[in-house]
């Protein structure tokens, strides 16, 4: 799967089965499912939960939040806009 197959799952009510729990919670982000998309990703302990996480909470407009999650990642908060971020989280994750 590719970006671009990652969008046009969206027009689907669930996330596809195969899809691991990051790329679920960035569909469940891009449905307009904040808080689905944290609850998968907050408790997982790994970089790559972190980052999803610092992605959700810059999202959020807590920045704070977010630069905490970011340091977890061994990540800075990134200049690209927000789309920009998720489509770089997507390609990381699917």
């Amino acid at each position: 799967m590719n970006l671009l197959s990652f969008r046009e799952t969206l027009s689907a009510n669930e996330p596809p089965p195969a899809l691991t729990v990051y790329a679920q919670a960035l569909w469940y982000d891009a449905k307009g499912n904040w808080e689905k998309a944290h609850q998968l990703i907050q408790d997982l302990p790994d970089r790559n939960a972190a980052w999803i996480h610092a992605y959700l909470h810059r999202k959020e407009g807590d920045s704070w939040n977010a630069d905490y999650w970011y340091n977890r990642a061994g990540r800075q908060r990134p200049q690209a806009s927000l789309d920009g971020e998720w489509e770089q989280l997507v390609m990381a994750f699917v």
